[in-house]
C-alpha cells in the first residue's frame, strides 16, 4: 500500500523504525529530565507527591479506542506488579502530553488525571480536540517518574481512501512466548483490533515454556490484577501496545472458560454468588489493564463494552460482546437448531447491531467479535460434532443475521473472529447445509498469538481435509501462531496471514505472509489470492520441531466435543 496516503500530524514525520527502537530504552532517556509545555520552555517538577519507585510504570503504556478527535491514553502505576500493584492505598496525580513530535517540541494537550486505589491506580484519560487521522506521541509523569513514550493515531474522518489495520486473539502465557508481537510492532497500521483471551485464567503449570503466577485460578480482585500484570509485563505486547491504539473485547478466558451471563463452566464447584462475585473482580481488572473509555467502567455485574467505531466513510467497526449476554450453550443439535430462545448477544445488543448494519454510512462492516460464525463440523462422513460454545449453537440467532448480510440494507459484511487458534478463512450462507446457498459474506477468523504452542499442521490437516470436503464454504485452514494484516479500500478488503516459526524461543522468530485472502466490494464472499508453497511450510516446521518440546495449557483445534 502507498504510505503517502497518511496524512502526518506535522512536516517531521514520526519515525516507526526510531520509535519502535526506542521502546526498550528508560523512560528518563527517552522523555528528558522534565516535562515540556507548549511553549517549549521547562516546567518545574509538578506536584505529584514526591519521589515514587523507578518501576512506577512496569505495565507500560497504551492507547485505544481512535475517534477523529481523541483517543483514549492508559497506563497503570505499578511498581510490584505481581503483588497487587505494591503502592499503598492513596491517590496519585499523574500528568499527561500528547505530541506531535517525538522531542515534545510540540505540544497539543496536556493535563492531569487521579490514579486511585479503588482502580488499581490505573489511569484512563480520554483526550480530545486532536485531527483526524493524524499521528501523535504521548507520555506520563508521576512522582518524578517518567512514562515511556506511547505512540497513537487518531481515526480518519469524512471520504476515507484506504484504512490498515491488524487483529489478533488468544495469547495463553503459558503455551508460547508472544514472539509474533515483535514483528506487528514494526508494521505500519492504523490500529490493533484484540478480539479475545487476552489474559487465561488456567492454574499455574511447570511443564510448559512459561508458568502463570499465583497458585491457582484467579478469583478475587488482587489476583486477576496479578493475572494481568504479568501478561502487560510481556516486553513484545508492550511494544504493540506503545505503537498502536488498540480496540479490545473479550471472550471467555478472562474471565472463566467457556462462561454464560451468570453461569460458569463448572456450576458444580462455583455457586451463583461465587461467580457473580469473581465475574466482578475479573470486569474491574480488565477495564483498569485495557485503554477503555469510562463508559466501560464496570458497574457491578455489568460493563459497556460492545461499540461502534467509525473510520471515515469507509468502515464501521462493530465491537461485539458475545459473553456477558448470551443464553447458556445448548446440550443438543436439536435444541441449537430449533430453540428460539438461544441468544448470543441478548435482545438489546442484536437491536444496536441491526441498527448499525443497516445505516448506509459507511462502504464496509467489519464485526470484530469472538467465536466463529461459520459452520465448523468437528468429524467427516454423517455423523456432525460441533462445538456449542460457538455461533454453531446458536442457530436461529445466526440465521436470522446473516439472512440480514444477504439484503441490499447490509454494505459488505465481513465477520473477524478469534478464539480457535487457528486461521479458518469462511463463506457465510444462512444455511450452510444447502449446497445451492449463495454467500452473503465472508468471515476471517484469525489464529492465536500463542494459545496451543507450536503446532503441528500435518496432523492438523490430515484432521480436516476429508472434513473440509464436505464444508465446501471453507476456503482456507491453517493452525499455526501469527496475525492478520488487512488493507481495506474502496473495492476490496485484503487480509494478509503473518505467521511465526515458533512461540517457544522468547525472540527473533522469522515471520512469513503464509497467505492472502480477498473479498471484493459487492460480492459476497471470500477467495484465496495466495498460499505459500508447501516447500516453505515445511521449513517452517522443520524449525519448530527442532527445537526445545513443552507441552501447553489449552488446545482448541483438536477438541473431540463428542456432540
Amino acid at each position: 500500500m502507498d504510505d503517502s496516503r497518511r496524512r502526518r500530524s506535522s512536516a517531521e514525520p514520526l519515525s516507526r523504525r526510531l520509535f519502535v527502537a526506542g521502546l526498550g530504552a528508560s523512560a528518563a532517556a527517552v522523555a528528558g529530565p522534565a516535562l515540556i509545555r507548549a511553549d517549549g520552555a521547562h516546567a518545574a517538577a509538578p506536584g505529584t507527591g514526591g519521589a515514587l519507585p523507578d518501576d512506577l510504570f512496569s505495565l507500560g503504556v497504551a492507547s485505544g479506542d481512535p475517534l477523529p478527535d481523541g483517543v483514549v491514553l492508559w497506563t497503570r502505576l505499578a511498581p510490584d506488579p505481581l503483588a497487587g500493584g505494591g503502592l499503598p492505598p492513596r491517590a496519585y496525580p499523574v500528568e499527561w502530553e500528547v505530541a506531535e513530535d517525538e522531542r515534545f517540541s510540540r505540544v497539543v494537550r496536556r493535563g492531569r488525571e487521579v490514579a486511585l486505589a479503588q482502580f488499581g491506580h490505573s489511569v484512563h484519560v480520554e483526550v480530545d480536540g486532536l485531527r483526524p487521522g493524524a499521528d501523535y506521541v504521548y507520555r506520563f509523569r508521576a512522582g518524578g517518574r517518567i512514562s515511556p513514550v506511547g505512540r497513537t493515531r487518531t481515526a480518519p474522518a469524512g471520504a476515507t481512501s484506504a484504512l490498515r489495520f491488524a487483529f489478533a486473539s488468544c495469547q495463553n502465557w503459558q503455551d508460547g512466548y508472544f514472539t509474533a508481537y515483535e514483528a506487528l510492532a514494526a508494521e505500519d497500521l492504523d490500529f490493533v483490533a484484540f478480539l479475545g483471551d487476552y489474559i487465561y485464567e488456567s492454574e499455574p503449570r511447570t511443564t510448559t515454556v512459561r508458568t502463570h503466577e499465583g497458585s491457582g485460578e484467579p478469583t478475587t480482585l488482587e489476583e486477576y490484577r496479578n493475572r494481568h500484570a504479568q501478561y502487560k509485563s510481556d516486553v513484545h505486547l508492550q511494544a504493540v501496545h506503545a505503537a498502536f491504539p488498540w480496540i479490545v473485547t473479550w471472550d471467555d478466558h478472562e474471565v472463566d472458560n467457556n462462561w454464560a451471563d451468570e453461569i460458569p463452566q463448572d456450576p458444580d464447584k462455583q455457586s451463583p454468588a461465587q461467580f457473580r462475585a469473581r465475574r466482578e473482580a475479573a470486569f474491574q481488572a480488565y477495564y483498569e489493564h485495557m485503554p477503555l473509555r469510562r463508559r466501560s467502567r464496570p458497574r457491578g455485574l455489568d460493563m459497556q463494552l460492545y461499540r461502534r467505531l467509525g473510520f471515515g466513510d469507509l468502515v464501521d467497526l462493530h465491537v461485539l460482546d458475545t459473553r456477558q449476554y448470551r443464553s447458556d450453550q445448548p446440550s443438543t443439535l436439536e435444541a441449537a437448531e430449533t430453540d428460539t430462545s438461544l441468544t448470543m448477544t441478548g435482545d438489546e445488543q442484536e437491536r444496536w447491531l441491526v441498527d448499525g448494519l443497516t445505516d448506509g454510512s459507511t462502504r464496509w462492516n467489519l464485526l470484530a467479535n469472538q467465536v466463529m460464525w461459520a459452520q465448523n463440523d468437528r468429524r467427516a462422513g454423517p455423523e456432525d460434532v460441533f462445538d456449542f460454545d460457538n455461533w454453531d449453537g446458536y442457530r436461529v440467532q445466526r440465521r436470522r443475521m446473516l439472512e440480514l448480510f444477504g439484503t441490499d440494507q447490509v454494505s459488505n459484511p465481513v465477520v473477524l473472529t478469534g478464539d480457535r487458534h487457528c486461521t479458518w478463512v469462511c463463506d457465510l450462507e444462512p444455511d450452510f447445509d444447502d449446497p445451492s446457498a449463495a454467500a452473503v459474506g465472508a468471515e476471517i477468523t484469525g489464529t492465536s498469538i500463542s494459545s496451543g504452542g507450536n503446532s503441528d499442521p500435518d496432523r492438523f490437516q490430515a484432521t480436516y481435509r476429508p472434513i473440509a470436503a464436505e464444508s465446501p464454504h471453507w476456503k482456507y485452514f491453517d493452525n499455526q501462531r501469527g496475525y492478520m494484516v488487512c488493507d481495506v479500500d474502496r473495492d476490496r478488503m485484503l487480509s494478509s496471514l503473518r505467521l511465526v516459526d515458533t512461540v517457544w524461543q522468547p525472540e527473533g522468530a522469522t515471520v512469513r505472509t503464509a497467505a492472502e485472502f480477498v473479498v471484493e466490494a459487492g460480492v459476497p464472499g471470500v477467495t484465496v489470492e495466495y498460499e505459500e508453497p508447501r516447500a516453505v511450510h515445511r521449513r517452517a516446521q522443520t524449525r519448530r520441531e527442532a527445537g526445545p518440546q513443552y507441552e501447553v495449557d489449552d488446545v482448541e483445534e483438536h477438541v473431540d466435543l463428542g456432540r
